[in-house]
């Protein structure tokens, strides 16, 4: 019996939800305002279509391979540029759980009281900052001890939070439409379209540099493309429906971030609610929908207090609903990175107690070294004298470039890949780049363009403030290139003890 085939119609859904999230369309809106939707396209342009497409095409050549991207990336260009780039990528996944288990707190803030209190939070006469970093570790530490015994229904809260974030997309569309035909204006009023559009409300992404620097947030929003790298071999016609699909997809989904920051504009005006020092990366999300609901309820003819009781409630939907899907992402995430990484690489790359699997069939001994390793981070973040604004931003920065990196590793073993591709080691059953010209050209492409939006990312709160902002690029910084010296030099000694070194 033959396996029933993706159609166009659910390969672009599975894409979309792949790739689409909630949040980058309110912390867009306010780090660029309606200047972040040419970035959007930009960024869709250059990266997020190109890059599916290598994704899509490494996929179906190495459909067999259990290894993933350390497979694809072995067998393109060898093992030592494999097991860094994949090590890379584990590690973004180390950064975000120190981001995720230690900003969840105001998450769950916003669930029960539908604002942001983490700043008056203290324990053991810690300060607010510490005090979440405090938590995020006792959270890293339930979670490894819950997840090493077995996830059992994780998935099933996952599914419950995956479908109440994305109803928030609805509630956001929606109510900015709702809000703006009963109002009859924008909020944010657009009054000069070639200003709105290219010039952000924030001084700091008003220079150039800011501006590229928004590059690596644009690139973040397009994450998750390595989801759909098996899709390709599972598609009906996948000659021409893939590529279409991809294209189809992309649109969708840039129209989507674009109409999304548009809503934002409808019923917040930047200046009187964003721009201010209460407001930050971690919590723009839900100062903006709190806004949503109060200017839903004026829009209605409520009175202040019915209208700001609405707001609170909104928010308070942000947070549960955020709150659900993030745990359980992290109890997934704590796991999974770190099994590819063990379970693909190479035979006594690793100790064998590290990769030693329990009877409910998890690394729980690479657990607890992972669980050890993102406390010591949180530590560092959180005891390192930064405000809560400058915590969280740091924090969501080293996830952006940490994630993003791996993005370059791949795109340059794709060079490599498709030269072998063409000779016919892989097979060609599917390919979108026929020639190894233009596979170059969009490699490189890919590249430059990730390359550029981290570098800038990283000088960025160097140049804009000598002071604070150079412990931030520092942050962003460290994170990556430690973790590629560990990574080179965990297989370089693998290879010196096997007597082969290359």
């Amino acid at each position: 019996m033959s396996k029933k085939k993706l159609s166009l119609i659910a390969l672009i859904l599975m894409i979309f939800s792949s790739v689409y999230g909630f949040a980058n369309m309110p912390r867009s809106f306010y780090l660029m305002g309606y200047a972040a939707i040419p970035w959007y396209f930009f960024t869709a342009l250059l990266f997020f279509i190109p890059y599916a497409f290598m994704i899509s095409e490494y996929g179906a050549a190495f459909r067999k391979e259990k290894g993933g991207i350390l497979s694809w990336m072995d067998k393109s260009v060898g093992g030592r540029f494999a097991f860094i780039g994949t090590f890379m990528w584990y590690a973004s996944y180390a950064v975000w759980m120190v981001s995720v288990s230690s900003s969840l707190w105001l998450v769950l803030s916003y669930a029960f009281y539908g604002q942001d209190q983490t700043a008056s939070w203290s324990l053991f006469g810690l300060n607010s900052v510490q005090t979440l970093g405090l938590l995020g570790i006792f959270l890293m530490l339930f979670v490894t001890a819950v997840g090493s015994r077995g996830l059992g229904n994780i998935s099933k809260v996952a599914t419950v939070g995956g479908i109440a974030t994305a109803f928030l997309n609805v509630v956001l569309l929606a109510g900015g439409l709702i809000v703006y035909l009963k109002n009859g204006h924008l909020a944010q009023p657009i009054e000069n379209i070639a200003q709105s559009f290219t010039v952000s409300p924030m001084v700091e992404y008003q220079s150039t540099l800011g501006m590229l620097a928004f590059l690596t947030f644009a690139i973040f929003s397009f994450g998750g493309l390595e989801a759909i790298g098996s899709l390709a071999d599972e598609t009906e016609n996948p000659e021409k429906n893939f590529p279409k699909g991809i294209l189809i997809a992309a649109a969708v989904v840039v129209l989507g971030y674009a109409l999304g920051i548009l809503a934002c504009g409808a019923f917040t005006n930047w200046g009187e609610l964003l721009g201010h020092d209460k407001v930050h990366m971690g919590n723009v999300a839900y100062v903006v929908l709190n806004n949503l609901g109060y200017q839903l309820g004026l829009s209605f003819g409520a009175d202040q207090a019915t209208a700001v009781i609405l707001g609170n409630w909104m928010a308070r939907y942000v947070g549960a609903s955020m709150f659900i899907a993030l745990v359980s992402a992290l109890f997934i995430l704590s796991y999974s990175p770190l099994r590819t990484l063990i379970q693909g690489s190479p035979k006594g790359i690793w100790p064998e107690k590290l990769c030693r699997i329990n009877k409910n069939d998890m690394p729980a001994n690479a657990m607890w070294a992972q669980a050890l390793l993102v406390v010591v981070i949180i530590a560092f973040v959180s005891f390192g004298g930064q405000n809560a604004s400058q915590f969280f931003r740091v924090l969501i920065l080293m996830t952006n470039v940490a994630m993003s990196i791996p993005y370059m590793f791949l795109a340059i073993a794709f060079i490599f890949f498709k030269k072998k591709q063409l000779a016919g080691e892989f097979g060609q059953s599917f390919m979108v780049f026929k020639t190894q010209r233009r596979a170059t050209i969009f490699a490189v492409v890919v590249t430059v363009i990730v390359g550029f939006a981290n570098f800038f990312a990283i000088i960025e709160p160097t140049v804009q403030d000598s002071n604070g902002g150079l412990f931030q690029s520092i942050a962003m910084v460290c994170g990556p290139v430690f973790f590629a010296i560990v990574g080179y030099m965990v297989y370089s000694r693998h290879q010196k003890r096997q007597g082969n070194v290359k």
